[in-house]
C-alpha cells in the first residue's frame, strides 16, 4: 500500500515545499516593508513567544502573532520575538512519539523562523544543560515529576498539559518513555526559563504575548512574567474561520464577560439563526479542520429501539487531552470518572436509554486519542447494558436529532451543551465550560449536588427548562462568534495543503495599522491599553 501511495506523497511533499518557499519569500518581503515604515520611539517593548504553534510552515496562531506584532511595530512599539534555536530537547510538536530522546526537526523550523522574523528584533534561546537541575530531577518517579518544583517554579505542573496533549491521554502510563519524555520537557522548560528571565531583566516589557499559554514553553514564560506582575496575553483560534481569540485570562478556557445589558436585535438574531442552520447540518470548521465530514440521520432501527424506553438522555463527551480539560475538572476528577458515575446511574434506571456519543475528533487522523471513550466503553462492557447505546466517533449521526428527542442532555463541557440550550433542551453540565459563568446550563456546585439534580431530572415527569438558558446561550454564542472572534482574513488565507496552515495574502502595509483594521485595533487596544480584545457594536 505504501508503494502505491508513494507518488501521491511525493507530489504532496513537493507542493508543500513549493508553497512554504513562496510564503517564506512573502514573509521576508512584508517584514522588510514593515521595518522600513517602523518609527523609532522610547516605548517599553512587547515580547511575543509562540514556539508551540508550528514547525515548518505558518500555522494559524503563528499568523495571528506575526500580523499583530507587525501592527505594534508600525505604531512605534518595540517588539521582541523570543525564538527557539534548537532550544528544546524536544519541543511539543517536535516530539517523536516512539523515541523520547529523538531530536526534533530543527532545521526546517529554523528556516521558517528566519523567514517569519526577518527584519524583526529576535532573542534566540538555545538548550542549556544544567547539571544541578539534572541531579534534582533524577530520583523522581512519575508522580514526583508531575509535582516537581525547582527554585519555586512549578515546572512539573506547567509541563503536565503538554505531556497529556502529546501522549493523547489524561491518565499517564508510568513507563520509561513517559518518564524520559517528562524529564526532557522539564529540562527544556528550565533551560528556556533561565534565558527568558534574563530577557525580562534586560527589556522590562510592558506585556508578553504567548500562544495558548498551556503548552510547556509558553506556560513557563507566562508564569515567570506573571510572577513579576507583567501582563500576559494569550491567544487561540476563534470560532470563525481565520479568526483569533485574545485574552489576558486563559485562552483555552475562553471565558467571556458579557455586558449585563447586551441583548440581540432583529438583525443579530437573523445572523445567528443563519449560522445555526448551517451548524445543525454539520457545516462547521475550526482551526482549519472540518469535524463533521458528513452527518447522517437517526436510523429507523434506532428510533424503534428508543421508543421502547420511557425517556432518552444523550451523553456528550469530550476529547480527554484537549486543552480545555484542565479548566473543566472542578466537580469530577476527570471526564472518565464522570462517565463511570453515569454508567452506575444507568444500571439503576433501566427505563432510560442513555446514548453516549464519543466526540468525532477523538479519532482524527494523526491526532487520535490514546485514552478514548471508545476504549472506556469497551473495558466497561457497556454493550451488555440494554439501556446504553454507544455511538463511536467514526459514526457521524446527527447529534441535534438526539437532542430534539431527549428528555434532557448530559455534557461534560462540550460546546453542544450551549447549542442544546438554544434548541430548548435542559442541559446538565458536569465540567466547567466556557459558557458556565453565563448561566446557560445547569452547573451544580459539587458532586453531591450534581448527582442529586441528575436523579431529580430522571424522576420528574417533565423537565422545566428556564427561559433564560435559551436567551443566555444565544447571547453568549453571538458574542463568541462576532465580538470575540477577531478575523485575520484580510492578511491570511488557507495554505490549501495542510489543514490549519495559512499563507500571507497580498496587502498594503497600511492595512496593518489599527486605523485601517477593526481586528488590529482591538488587538492593539488590548495589549497596549488593557482593552478587552472585543469588537464593538457595528464592527462585527
Amino acid at each position: 500500500m505504501s508503494k502505491l501511495n508513494f507518488p501521491n506523497r511525493l507530489v504532496r511533499r513537493v507542493r508543500r515545499e513549493l508553497s512554504h518557499g513562496k510564503n517564506q519569500g512573502k514573509l521576508r518581503a512584508k517584514s522588510r516593508e514593515v521595518f522600513e515604515h517602523t518609527p523609532v520611539t522610547d516605548q517599553r517593548p512587547v515580547i511575543f513567544f509562540d514556539a508551540s504553534t508550528r514547525l515548518t510552515g505558518l500555522s494559524l496562531n503563528a499568523g495571528f502573532a506575526v500580523a499583530s506584532a507587525w501592527s505594534l511595530s508600525l505604531q512605534g512599539v518595540p517588539v521582541v520575538h523570543f525564538v527557539c534555536n534548537a532550544g528544546m530537547k524536544p519541543c511539543v510538536l517536535g516530539t517523536n512519539r516512539r523515541d523520547p530522546n529523538a531530536p526534533p526537526p530543527c532545521a526546517g523550523c529554523l528556516r521558517q523562523s528566519e523567514a517569519t522574523f526577518s527584519n524583526s528584533q529576535v532573542r534566540y534561546f538555545e538548550f542549556q544543560a544544567d547539571i544541578e537541575f539534572g541531579k534534582a530531577l533524577a530520583p523522581h518517579d512519575l508522580p514526583g515529576l508531575m509535582s516537581f518544583e525547582y527554585l519555586g517554579i512549578p515546572l512539573g505542573a506547567l509541563s503536565l498539559p503538554s505531556i497529556r496533549w502529546i501522549l493523547r491521554r489524561h491518565h499517564l502510563i508510568d513507563d520509561h518513555y513517559t518518564r524520559d519524555l517528562y524529564r526532557n520537557y522539564l529540562k527544556s522548560a528550565w533551560s528556556l526559563a533561565m534565558q527568558f528571565e534574563k530577557l525580562l531583566d534586560e527589556t522590562d516589557p510592558q506585556a508578553v504575548v504567548v500562544f495558548n499559554g498551556l503548552q510547556y514553553p509558553e506556560a513557563t514564560a507566562r508564569w515567570l512574567a506573571q510572577r513579576r506582575g507583567i501582563r500576559v496575553i494569550s491567544h487561540e483560534v476563534g470560532m470563525q474561520p481565520l479568526s483569533a481569540y485574545f485574552t489576558d485570562g486563559d485562552a483555552t478556557a475562553y471565558d467571556l464577560d458579557l455586558p449585563v445589558d447586551f441583548s440581540l436585535n432583529e438583525r443579530q438574531n437573523e445572523r445567528l439563526d443563519a449560522y445555526l442552520s448551517a451548524r445543525f447540518k454539520g457545516d462547521f470548521h475550526m482551526a482549519g479542520v472540518q469535524f463533521w465530514p458528513e452527518m447522517s440521520q437517526l436510523s429507523p432501527e434506532f428510533l424503534q429501539f428508543a421508543s421502547e424506553f420511557k425517556q432518552v438522555v444523550p451523553v456528550f463527551t469530550n476529547v480527554i487531552f484537549d486543552t480545555s480539560q484542565p479548566h473543566a475538572n472542578v466537580i469530577f476528577e476527570d471526564m472518565f470518572t464522570w462517565l463511570d458515575q453515569i454508567l452506575d446511574i444507568a444500571r439503576h434506571h433501566p427505563e432510560t436509554l442513555f446514548v453516549i456519543r464519543a466526540h468525532p475528533d477523538e479519532a482524527r487522523l494523526g491526532k487520535a486519542s490514546e485514552e478514548s471513550v471508545s476504549q472506556w466503553a469497551q473495558t466497561r462492557n457497556v454493550e451488555q447494558l440494554r439501556n446504553i447505546r454507544f455511538v463511536p466517533p467514526q459514526q457521524y449521526i446527527n447529534s441535534y436529532d438526539l437532542i430534539r428527542m431527549a428528555k434532557f442532555v448530559l455534557i461534560y463541557n462540550s460546546t453542544i451543551g450551549m447549542e442544546a440550550s438554544i434548541l430548548g433542551a435542559g442541559v446538565l453540565s458536569a465540567g466547567k465550560a466556557r459558557y458556565s459563568a453565563s448561566d446557560v446550563v445547569w452547573f451544580p456546585a459539587s458532586k453531591s449536588d450534581y448527582l442529586a439534580q441528575l436523579e431529580e431530572l430522571l424522576q420528574v415527569d417533565k423537565v422545566e427548562v428556564p427561559d433564560r438558558f435559551n436567551t443566555n446561550a444565544r447571547r453568549f454564542l453571538y458574542w463568541q462568534l462576532y465580538r470575540s472572534s477577531l478575523s485575520f482574513n484580510e492578511y491570511l488565507e488557507p495554505e490549501g495543503i495542510w489543514a490549519g496552515y495559512v499563507k500571507l495574502k497580498d496587502f498594503d502595509w497600511q492595512k496593518l495599522l489599527p486605523a485601517n483594521s477593526t481586528t488590529l485595533a482591538a488587538v492593539s487596544d488590548g495589549i497596549l491599553r488593557n482593552g478587552d480584545f472585543m469588537l464593538r457594536e457595528g464592527e462585527e
